[in-house]
């Protein structure tokens, strides 16, 4: 991406109208976020600069003079510009021997491509100037070249003029001294200063520059001062105290004001606000260069306060962004924080980031919005992010698990207890089932049999009408609550959607759908939890259409004992992930083996336990020490997906990808290839939405092709066609057979990779489009076209699970004697604690089931995951309780055993699978050898020779 120059991106205007405001402007016309641009004011004022940082002389009116700070608030206009850090050699000549910072500007194509620097805000007319700047050269064909100092002065009808300062003829051969002066009769509305001049092909070496005046210290005195800790120095000016000082439009105009007399609109803080305004793109917004005030490997958090005025908009999505861009060019853009905002209130902003590496330049910016939408600012702060106190594990009180805490279930007392929801007519029938549902059966404490009695709802005008209970006093935090019922339906047009649903004060929670298409009773089952105390929680059964009748019989909602759930999986894991061995010794001393001392220590479980990771996180040394000692599996999270790779068409990126896959590969990890497509619409490149049918199916073979061809053999996975239940927009257009064809192109260009399916809410019970049954129908629909589905994949985005009904699910899919893997697994509490426990109901009944053969997270790192509340360890790198949790079972799934040997020189005991170490101490040596115990049912013979 091109940088922009100060002429071509920023003007700054300066006017005042009814709102008294001052304003900054910039291009009109742009069609794509820029890279920063020269419209980027200092950090810090002046006088907080002299008394702060001494980075520069106190009467100096450039900042950063001497690149201590890299390039902060420095520009390079239309080539590019680095940094070599003081004692570093870079070029042969001049700057070898250089003991301090120094600027390279380099990619020149014209001679008036150098270096630049704004510094409207810090000149006066009437004043005048010295500049004295210390450059050299490199790379020139004739031995010398001139360097030029100039102003480009742009005035308020955007008439731009050139003023000249100063020429020097600069050789290779050392640092010179570039002197002139200056002086302007009247201000303009925006100066830029700037280097320019050697040979286009040359490069200009900048080492200091400083412009003084002899009057400036009167003019710094009557700036504005600063309290502020160090904090909050990262950002500048950040209740606009100083009019638009530091801050700039990304692609827009940018206004301050101490009002809006026309909307009514005030500050809530302090006196002024700004406004992003004549935003054309969703992008433009209002910025602020935070470069070099933001170290790598800490959290910070920002907080802003914003607003909308728009004609036609009164609410949208604000976002705050972090652009950032490395030393080598590659740039990033982080998601901070995302909040809803109207035009009617002041909304607070709020988000953290964490940089893995130390950009060359960072920017924060507000956008979201859509254009010719005003976004308003009344202050912006970013700080270190505070470590909150380690959360205390919750104890719910009197908790009875297994209980019921309907009243009436079995209906004994007609339909006291329960009430209609809506202007529906509610009765009780016979008839229905008198066993509890299989789900529930595992969890659910002692409980007599259903009366065989149901509700039956009619005169249904809306889908949410249905049978309902309060049951606020009953529900307690943190608890999980497990949710069982038979259903069904009346005479209905075709399948339909019968839900258990929550509400919660207004919050609405899903506790388990059931698709329901004959006249059969059908089970439905879920979980739920409520980690914030609700002032009413309703339950109720909802769903099928208007006109539809709904019959609810035995529902259930009872606490889940976690624990006994743990020991049945303990039990489960022991019959299918461990091995008897048998070490069988012999040798020269294998006569008097009898009582010998034998030490085994397994190395490694074999079982694959992966996660996601992503480009950025490799430049986290601390998350590449994790990630290498405790996964073996690993997927991209977006590195690898078509937007990625073709963001544009025919524009290829697998940089990321490649680097990726290295890094895996050196550190002996394997990997998951996600995903070649992607179903769901929303996911998908404009450039794709513009093709037609036959260019389509040109883009996906090619998409095809290169992919697979590109990385043979390298990925042992690939989910082909990522969440096929959930989307349909290649099958719309290409017709039903392109799902198939897509795994036959797969396994024709690459036979060695594994072929997934793969989709999310398929074990909790909670989405009807992607059911066990409906998840099995469909894979069984791929294999009767021939497709090579080698593999399940369950994304494992899951709330408050409950091992029962997820292994009923994994029972279900198993019948098909398809490997399946866990391959997007996350869970979320704010509670760590709870948080552990969830992770470790996953894991377990994972591990516990003889048809999985692999669990990959999805990310352990907190700011680098999908969801939030969900990562194991903090950003900052401290491991958190789900962290501890998960190293525990990790340790808890490794064995060891120690002992002596039986008098035929044997030593048994039983195993995980995976890579082991024994130790065998005899009357005369020590000996260590490894070995592995593979899968098996019989016992393993190890012979080993001593």
């Amino acid at each position: 991406m091109k940088r922009l120059t100060a002429s071509s991106f920023a003007r700054r205007l300066f006017k005042s109208n009814s709102d008294h405001a001052h304003s900054q402007g910039s291009n009109e016309n742009m069609t794509k976020p820029p890279a920063i641009t020269a419209d980027s004011f200092d950090s810090q004022s002046p006088k907080e600069n002299r008394e702060n940082t001494g980075s520069y002389d106190p009467v100096n009116i450039i900042h950063n003079h001497a690149f201590s700070e890299g390039l902060h608030l420095w520009c390079a206009n239309c080539c590019n510009a680095f940094v070599v850090p003081a004692g570093s050699g870079y070029h042969k000549g001049i700057a070898e021997d250089v003991g301090c910072s120094y600027a390279v500007v380099t990619d020149r194509k014209e001679c008036w491509q150098g270096l630049e620097q704004d510094i409207t805000s810090r000149i006066s007319a009437g004043c005048v100037y010295t500049v004295s700047a210390c450059v050299g050269v490199s790379g020139t064909s004739h031995g010398s070249t001139e360097v030029q100092a100039t102003l480009r002065l742009v005035y308020q009808n955007s008439e731009t003029s050139y003023l000249f300062i100063s020429r020097k003829s600069v050789t290779e051969e050392g640092w010179q001294m570039l002197e002139g002066s200056f002086s302007l009769s009247t201000m303009p509305n925006q100066a830029i200063f700037y280097l320019e001049g050697p040979s286009p092909g040359s490069d200009l070496f900048v080492k200091s520059v400083m412009i003084t005046c002899p009057s400036f210290t009167d003019y710094e005195s009557s700036r504005p001062t600063s309290s502020c800790t160090d904090d909050e120095k990262i950002i500048v000016n950040a209740n606009f105290d100083d009019s638009l000082y530091s801050w700039s439009g990304r692609g827009c105009k940018v206004v301050c004001h101490e009002s809006m007399a026309d909307a009514n609109i005030n500050p809530t803080s302090g006196k002024y606000f700004a406004s992003a305004t004549d935003r054309t793109q969703s992008w433009n917004g209002i910025q602020q260069d935070i470069t070099g005030r933001v170290k790598r490997k800490q959290a910070y958090e920002m907080t802003a306060v914003v607003r909308l005025r728009g004609h036609n908009v009164t609410n949208a999505d604000v976002r705050g962004t972090l652009w950032v861009q490395a030393a080598d060019n590659r740039e990033q853009y982080i998601g901070i924080a995302k909040a809803q905002v109207t035009d009617k209130d002041w909304v607070q902003l709020q988000g953290k980031f964490l940089l893995n590496d130390s950009p060359s330049k960072a920017v924060i910016f507000l956008e979201g919005p859509p254009p010719g939408t005003d976004i308003l600012l009344n202050s912006l702060v970013v700080n270190r992010a505070a470590k909150p106190p380690p959360p205390s594990p919750p104890v719910p009180e009197n908790a009875i698990f297994g209980v019921n805490i309907i009243t009436n279930t079995h209906l004994n007392n007609g339909t006291n207890g329960w009430f209609p929801l809506g202007d529906c007519t509610m009765s009780v029938k016979t008839g229905s089932p008198h066993i509890i549902p299989p789900m529930a059966r595992d969890s659910i404490g002692a409980h007599e049999r259903l009366s065989g009695r149901y509700i039956s709802v009619t005169n249904r005008t809306q889908t949410w009408m249905g049978p309902a209970q309060v049951i606020t006093d009953k529900v307690k935090l943190y608890l999980t609550y497990q949710v069982s019922a038979w259903v069904r339906v009346g005479r209905a047009s075709g399948p339909q959607n019968v839900s258990v649903a929550l509400g919660v004060d207004d919050d609405w929670v899903n506790g388990g759908q059931v698709e329901v298409s004959d006249d059969q009773w059908h089970e439905i089952g879920g979980s739920f939890r409520i980690e914030k105390q609700a002032a009413k929680v309703m339950v109720y059964v909802q769903g099928p259409a208007s006109g539809v009748d709904l019959m609810v019989a035995g529902l259930h909602i009872f606490p889940v004992d976690r624990r006994a759930r743990i020991n049945h999986s303990k039990r489960q894991t022991e019959k299918i992930r461990k091995r008897d061995v048998i070490l069988k010794f012999s040798g020269s001393d294998s006569g008097c083996l009898l009582g010998t001392t034998v030490r085994v220590r397994q190395m490694q479980n074999s079982f694959p336990f992966g996660s996601c990771i992503c480009r950025t996180n490799i430049d986290n040394e601390d998350f590449n020490d994790f990630f290498v000692k405790n996964f073996n599996w690993a997927v991209f999270g977006n590195e690898l997906k078509w937007y990625s790779t073709e963001a544009q068409q025919r524009n290829f990126n697998y940089r990321d990808a490649d680097e990726l896959l290295n890094f895996c590969y050196k550190n002996n990890i394997q990997v998951r290839g996600h995903c070649i497509f992607w179903e769901v619409e929303s996911t998908l490149q404009a450039w794709i939405h513009s093709l037609n049918k036959n260019d389509l199916m040109i883009a996906v073979q090619n998409r095809l092709s290169g992919l697979l061809t590109r990385y043979k053999g390298k990925f042992k996975h690939y989910d082909v066609n990522n969440e096929m239940m959930h989307g349909s927009y290649y099958q719309d257009r290409l017709g039903k057979e392109i799902w198939a064809n897509m795994f036959k192109k797969a396994h024709e260009l690459d036979p060695s990779a594994i072929l997934f399916v793969n989709d999310y809410h398929v074990e909790d019970g909670c989405d009807t489009r992607s059911s066990p049954e409906k998840y099995i129908e469909h894979i069984l629909d791929l294999q009767d076209q021939g497709a090579p589905v080698g593999g399940i994949g369950i994304q494992g985005h899951i709330d408050s699970p409950v091992g029962p009904i997820v292994c009923s699910a994994l029972d279900k899919l198993s019948i098909l004697g398809l490997p399946i893997w866990f391959t997007e697994v996350d869970v979320s509490s704010k509670n760590e604690h709870v948080r552990a426990d969830d992770l470790e109901v996953m894991l377990r009944e994972a591990f516990a089931h003889p048809a999985v053969e692999g669990i990959v997270l999805w990310g352990f790192w907190e700011l680098f995951m999908s969801r939030e509340d969900a990562h194991l360890i903090n950003a900052e790198g401290e491991l958190n309780e789900a962290g501890k949790r998960y190293l525990a079972l990790k340790q808890e799934w490794l064995s060891h055993a120690h002992g002596h040997t039986d008098d035929q020189g044997q030593f048994s005991f039983r195993g995980f699978h995976g890579s082991y170490e024994v130790e065998v101490v005899t009357a005369s040596k020590k000996i260590t050898k490894t070995f592995v115990v593979d899968k098996g049912d019989d016992a393993l013979v190890i012979s080993i020779n001593i």
